[in-house]
């Protein structure tokens, strides 16, 4: 082969490959079957190439290259003038020939793809070169019309080394320079590589005078402890330790690296595992900390007691290097470097030689009796070792349960248990464990780890004694019919995980000649290596995400993380106030994500769902400071802390519309900013960390107040009302509003020294509103118009989410290329979307269909895609989400180059019309709009919300379209709030009431009022519909009496035994009629609704009862038609009614509506633009909603203890840091509606036309009474007008 381009190092080259037969090291003991020539040939060119005798999958290539070689690439190619190739193979290396290791690429690809044809040659560049003597090629697939053939080239260049081998009771001292302080550096690095069997023992021990760094090996994982003196930091910070690398006790080589620089640690195990980097608070500096020395492989070299005694590292250390210094080659020169113990300068090695149990059909078959194991696996539960007793008196089973060593005697023909005991815990963990089976004398004993509390004792009653083969693993499918295990199954998981140290008939099993088929039997099984990976480091987990795994997969614990998917990635909360808001969620506590996916945390945040969405930030004093002049103090400094950290909060300020936080400063004799030249006494500082010489109301760098902005302070010298130095109280106060400043974070108050001086100051909550990318939207109008961004990085973990809204039948969202490599969201039909991808496995499709649900239908529509190194996901709107497993051994990353074309695409694909709103990726919003501006045939924003959230208004509210969302229109509702679902509530006592009069149209037209009246006193009403809410303990009691110019009357009341009364006169010349209701006593403190529909002749009376569950009952009456008689003589009142009303109303009445007016809420929200009169004391109040948890408005914010409301997705904090009792014994109600219609009364009546002032006819087309359309108000231009006549409404 031609060599190729330098990889990773100066000069890659062919390497020079020995065929001796003495070179292959483990396998020269082969039957002749295996071919050993071809073993080791290798043919750079021409003819010949390597062929087995026999094609199946116990054949491997095996190479020396002589020496430890850095090797990074191979070649390969099928064997000459055949039809001889290998198709995919397993590449492992090795130092001795023994205990081999896979190469993996990206940590989890085993497979290469190999050749397609005899000639061609395949290169592969390794990803990070294999230090190794030996390589080993293993094919997996071949030719299936030929046989196994392969010609291979390696490349790479020599490696050279410096080793020393420690017994696990000596080291190595080095001494630094005698004058270190000349050599110090801004950038310090510790690194070496080492191989161990042992999991655990001291490699680097360094003191300074007042810091300890320790690196140890613990479990198989690398520790690095910082420590500081206790004196000088004491409590927990004094001790950091991090954590990496898994396993590490495999006798293979892992390199160290330890990086100081600009106050950072930087540590690194193995280059193409993880990188971790450390904040090291305390400034450290290697230069200082390791003045004196420092130890490897023990921490007794230092002769020091502050550390705990460890246990000294038994293994190999190579290349042991603090920046260029070589310490094994001055250990060697003795320059330096002090020896303690048996230190060597060479690496012996054990041979342990494990094998790998790794699908359903693995297992070991030996013949004898077992004593011995050891093993390691993830998994909890799979069979050990099973074996029939002799004169088949039953069978014995070893196997783990719940992590647990359990051991069962069977009796022979069925699975009645003889003996049943268990030892040891926690035996998944991946670390190998020793069992100890001992049978004497019916005496049955396991041990695990040798430890005493882990020992299992039983006393069967049979001797214990194996029959002719021992089953490790698991079992043959088919065995002798004669043996106990031929009608028996497996009933016990089969085991996946590493053995070695078997031994039988006390003698250690070579389980090379187990490989080379001299002893035994076997299926399945990768021997002289261990296969074991710990898929949780690095974790894949994020936020926070618990890793478990088993032998094959992984698993992520969410729980408590804030945030979902098979790897904890994407966030279960908004990114914002304004995302809960139109959920349709009111206001209260929840967790916001500001960042979604994003490595920043959820917070727990008031949103005060007004008009506009404010987020409310607290912080730890909000309340008015006083302060006063005292000796020896010529400032005050006050810091805030908030309930958002600072990255949190920058995020939420960022990506707020507008922001502002309230600052007040009361004085007597105390000098704010010392306006107009002076230097300022008092100032503050923000996220700037820079102070600020302004106040509220004020702009940046003016050095001045609000009033002095606008003109108008106290004293015109002055730009501060406090700057006037005057005895009196004066007050400077306004809005900081610039977001770049805040949040104030502390404040310095100056001028408190004087006598006389006083000041008191306050700093408001931190607030917000509007949120810039919910509502970011571009629309696309043509097909091959598009938005183009920078490659979209999401190389393990990658989502998109987005809102789009279409009349098109399909069209590409977006589309990001690399050179294989894919990522892509589209419309392909009309009621399905597609995310499909490829990582280098092949095109990968994950669809979600909406069966009739038709998606162009000029709605919104919520599209979320996730990707990971588990599974692929699509959620559309609230269709079930679809998923795809990711293929368990493939690429994992996804490598993009190309830039990322929204609504269009690089590859030709029909591009996309309409809109597209909120785009963000891995957390980030892309900014659609800035990028439409300057983009042909898209355009900026995206109108048209309320046909999506329009039902979002509820109670008669109407939707109004903004350009960035929809606002509710509760103009016509008698309930307020952003969706006009607050009820508008007040308390009665006696001597309160409300009159509203209906205005004449000229008056109307003088009124600039929006809740004035559509109903007008000339009205010939045919119907009304009339509705409210109460709670009282009164009876009887006036609710709510309507009245004309005439002797016309409606009035609600209660009876004197609670029962609700609805009275009715329409002609002056009969009584009034009556309707009473039977729901049982409504006065009794409950909340109740009412509602009341006339239509022409016929009257309906409907009861929301709270508590009682009743039937439901209908019954329509004919009335009297609605006619005007002659006017109401002065004083001229039903008595009844007189006397109620001169008792007064004490209890709730809550969203009174007649029509489309609302008088209550007219009274309360808007009394100097309304047509009402208000008699006696009247506020708004919360009496009137359905569970008075909440005593506060909506509108209203207050800190965090007071504010009960919705937290998260929806539920429900009720006194969240105030009341526990509320969260604990607090009582849920199920209400439950009553609906009680009023009895019908047939009357007949005589129609009689009413008198009027006006020349022309009432006229105006009759509307059908039984229409629903039926207009229960009038339109302002009617023309039934009677100038004297006016309807008064009274509660």
């Amino acid at each position: 082969f031609i060599p190729t381009e330098d990889i990773h190092c100066t000069a890659s080259i062919p390497l020079r490959m020995y065929t001796d037969m003495h070179c292959m090291h483990c396998t020269d003991s082969f039957p002749k079957s295996y071919n050993m020539w071809y073993l080791c040939a290798v043919f750079p060119a021409g003819a010949g190439g390597w062929a087995p005798v026999e094609s199946n999958k116990y054949q491997w290539l095996e190479v020396d290259l002589g020496e430890r070689t850095e090797i990074t690439a191979v070649a390969t190619q099928g064997r000459y003038g055949s039809s001889d190739w290998v198709s995919s193979f397993l590449l492992m290396f090795s130092d001795t020939g023994c205990n081999w290791k896979q190469y993996r690429q990206e940590d989890n690809i085993r497979a290469f793809t190999g050749n397609s044809n005899a000639d061609s040659v395949v290169q592969f560049k390794l990803q990070q070169p294999v230090f190794a003597r030996f390589l080993r090629l293993l094919p997996l697939d071949w030719n299936p019309n030929g046989r196994i053939g392969l010609r291979l080239e390696a490349y790479g260049c020599p490696y050279k080394s410096d080793v020393a081998r420690f017994d696990g009771s000596s080291c190595l001292l080095y001494r630094f320079s005698p004058n270190p302080t000349s050599s110090q550096t801004a950038k310090d690095i510790i690194s070496l590589k080492f191989k161990t069997l042992q999991n655990s023992g001291t490699l680097i021990h360094t003191e300074g005078q007042d810091h300890t760094i320790t690196l140890e090996l613990h479990k198989g994982k690398l520790l690095l402890h910082l420590r500081k003196d206790k004196s000088v930091s004491p409590g927990p910070e004094s001790h950091m330790v991090v954590s990496l690398g898994s396993l590490l006790d495999d006798q293979h080589w892992h390199h160290v690296a330890i990086e100081r620089f600009s106050g950072h640690l930087n540590f690194t195990v193995d280059k193409n595992n993880y990188v971790q980097f450390v904040r090291t608070c305390w400034n450290i500096n290697f230069g200082l900390m390791f003045f004196h020395k420092i130890s490897y492989g023990g921490v007794q070299c230092h002769g020091s007691q502050r550390v705990m005694s460890r246990r000294n590292f038994h293994g190999c250390l190579e290349n042991l290097l603090w920046n260029d210094v070589n310490v094994i080659d001055l250990a060697k020169q003795q320059q330096q470097v002090s020896i303690t113990g048996n230190v060597t300068f060479t690496c012996a090695e054990p041979v342990s030689v494990p094998v790998t149990f790794a699908g359903a059909q693995s297992f070991l078959q030996l013949p004898g009796a077992a004593q011995h194991l050891q093993f390691r696996t993830w998994n909890r539960a799979g069979l050990l070792l099973t074996f029939d007793l002799q004169q088949q008196a039953g069978s014995l089973w070893l196997y783990l349960s719940e992590a647990r060593v359990r051991l069962q005697v069977h009796k022979a023909g069925g699975y009645t248990i003889l003996v049943d005991v268990t030892a040891g815990f926690g035996l998944n963990d991946g670390q190998w464990h020793s069992i100890d089976l001992t049978a004497r004398r019916g005496h049955l004993t396991i041990t695990v780890d040798k430890e005493e509390d882990s020992t299992a004792h039983a006393s069967p009653s049979f001797p214990v004694v194996s029959g002719n083969n021992l089953f490790f693993g698991g079992m043959l499918a088919h065995v002798d019919s004669n043996a106990s295990h031929s009608c028996v199954k497996n009933p016990f998981n089969v085991f996946q995980g590493c053995m070695r140290h078997i031994h039988v008939d006390n003698n250690a099993v070579d389980l090379i000649k187990v490989q080379q088929m001299l002893i035994g039997n076997y299926s399945d099984l990768q021997i002289d290596m261990c296969g074991i990976i710990d898929r949780c480091s690095p974790s894949h987990c994020e936020h926070g995400g618990r890793c478990t795994q088993s032998w094959s997969t992984f698993h992520c614990n969410c729980s408590n993380t804030g945030y979902s998917g098979a790897t904890c990635h994407s966030s279960v909360y908004e990114k914002s106030c304004e995302a809960y808001k139109h959920q349709g969620n009111t206001s209260g506590l929840y967790y916001i994500d500001v960042d979604g996916s994003g490595p920043i945390k959820s917070q727990l945040i008031y949103c005060n769902m007004t008009d506009k969405t404010w987020l409310v930030i607290q912080h730890n004093n909000t309340e008015l400071t006083k302060l006063k002049a005292s000796s020896g103090i010529n400032q005050h400094l006050a810091y805030f802390n908030y309930s958002a950290d600072a990255e949190q909060l920058w995020a939420i300020i960022t990506q707020a519309e507008h922001c502002e936080q309230e600052v007040l400063y009361h004085c007597r004799k105390s000098l704010l900013l010392n306006t107009p030249d002076g230097s300022p006494f008092t100032w503050w500082v923000g996220r700037t960390d820079e102070p600020q010489t302004y106040w509220g109301g004020a702009v940046p760098g003016s050095q001045q107040c609000g009033c002095g902005l606008q003109g108008n302070c106290i004293d015109s010298d002055h730009y501060c009302n406090c700057d006037a130095d005057r005895k009196e109280w004066a007050t400077d106060s306004g809005l900081l509003t610039h977001k770049e400043n805040l949040p104030v974070r502390w404040v310095v108050v100056g001028d408190i020294q004087r006598p006389g001086s006083e000041a008191a100051y306050k700093v408001g909550p931190l607030k917000c509103h509007g949120d810039k990318n919910f509502w970011n939207a571009a629309f696309f109008n043509k097909e091959t118009s598009y938005l183009h961004f920078p490659t979209f990085h999401g190389e393990l973990s990658a989502d998109i989410s987005f809102l789009f809204k279409t009349t098109a039948a399909s069209g590409v969202f977006l589309e990001n290329l690399g050179i294989k490599d894919f990522i892509r969201v589209e419309l392909s039909s009309p009621t399905e979307v597609v995310f499909s991808f490829d990582v280098g496995n092949g095109p990968f499709e994950v669809r979600v269909e909406t069966g009739d649900v038709a998606l162009n239908d000029d709605r919104w529509h919520r599209v979320r895609a996730e990707r990971n190194v588990k599974e692929a996901s699509l959620r559309v709107d609230g269709f079930p989400n679809a998923t795809q497993k990711a293929p368990a051994d493939g690429h994992i990353h996804l490598q993009l180059n190309s830039q990322l074309f929204v609504g269009g695409t690089a590859s030709r694909m029909k591009g996309f019309l309409g809109c597209i709103r909120s785009l963000q990726l891995n957390g980030r919003t892309l900014d659609l709009e800035e990028r439409a501006k300057i983009t042909p045939g898209v355009r900026p924003g995206c109108p048209g919300h309320c046909s999506s959230y329009g039902e979002l208004c509820q109670n008669q509210g109407r939707c109004v379209e903004m350009y960035n969302g929809f606002s509710c229109d509760c103009g016509l509702s008698a309930y307020a709030g952003p969706f006009c679902q607050r009820e508008v509530s007040a308390d009665f006592k006696p001597g309160t009431s409300v009159q509203y009069t209906f205005k004449e149209p000229y008056e109307l037209n003088r009124n600039i009022s929006t809740q004035s009246s559509s109903i007008y006193s000339d009205l010939k009403l045919r119907g009304e519909n009339v509705s409210f809410s109460f709670r009282s303990s009164q009876s009887p009691a006036l609710l709510l009496y309507v009245s004309s110019y005439y002797r016309e009357y409606l009035a609600v009341l209660l009876n004197r035994n609670g029962y609700l009364d609805v009275k009715y006169k329409l002609q002056n010349s009969r009584d009034a009629e009556v309707f009473r209701t039977s729901v049982r006593n409504l006065a009794n403190g409950q909340l109740h609704r009412v509602s009341i529909r006339r239509l022409s002749e016929t009257v309906s009376v409907q009861v929301i009862y709270s508590l009682t569950v009743q039937g439901i009952y209908y019954v329509t009456v004919q009335v009297t038609y609605l006619t005007y008689s002659v006017p109401i003589q002065s004083g001229e009142l039903d008595p009844e009614i007189a006397r109620l009303n001169s008792q007064g109303f004490s209890g709730c009445l809550s969203v009174v509506q007649f029509n489309s007016v609302a008088p209550l809420k007219a009274a309360l929200l808007y009394p100097n633009t309304s047509p009402v009169v208000v008699i006696g004391s009247l506020a708004e109040s919360t009496c009137g909603s359905p569970s008075p948890a909440n005593p506060y408005p909506a509108e209203t914010t207050h800190s965090l203890s007071d504010h009960l409301g919705t937290v998260g997705t929806g539920e429900l904090i009720v006194n969240a840091i105030k009341s526990d009792s509320a969260l604990i014994g607090g009582v849920i109600a199920v209400v439950i509606f009553v609906i009680l219609c009023a009895l019908a009364i047939m009357a007949r009546f005589l129609y009689r036309r009413k008198e009027t002032f006006h020349t022309q006819e009432p006229q105006g087309i009759k509307p059908e009474a039984d229409s629903p359309e039926y207009p229960f108000h009038s339109e302002p231009n009617s023309q039934n007008i009677l100038s004297e006549n006016q309807k008064e409404y009274f509660i």
